[in-house]
């Protein structure tokens, strides 16, 4: 029986004892990964690999539309905003469309930022 590496461990451990917000944090940072591996991807002309990290970051994309409440406007309107994305990024994979991916970077990392501060709020009003 092979042992994993520490590392791989570790990551494992950490997604599983995450909580929900912790989670989605991570979907945050792992779709931001894959967009800085395909922006140097279609830069280095390495078509599939560029086109692996894409579709990657759309799962990501998939798996928030199919958690988002959309009872509420803003769950209907960031359902709209994931949908955008998982569309351009589509685009910028068919086209190897650096711009577009950059365009979608910019607007997870937003997300990202926002969800991140929401956290560290919730966390100083519950200590």
């Amino acid at each position: 029986m092979a042992m994993k590496n520490p590392y791989s461990q570790y990551k494992q451990n950490s997604v599983m004892t995450a909580s929900p917000q912790e989670l989605t944090l991570m979907l945050y940072n792992g779709a931001l990964k894959f967009l800085k591996q395909a922006m140097l991807f279609i830069d280095e002309k390495k078509i599939e690999k560029s086109h692996n990290s894409i579709v990657r970051t759309q799962d990501i994309l998939v798996e928030f539309m199919s958690t988002v409440d959309q009872n509420y406007e803003v769950g209907k309107n960031l359902f709209s905003l994931y949908e955008y994305m998982n569309y351009r990024l589509g685009e910028a994979d068919m086209e190897k469309d650096k711009e577009k991916v950059e365009e979608i970077y910019s607007m997870i990392e937003e997300l990202r930022d926002t969800w991140k501060q929401a956290m560290e709020k919730v966390k100083k009003g519950q200590a």
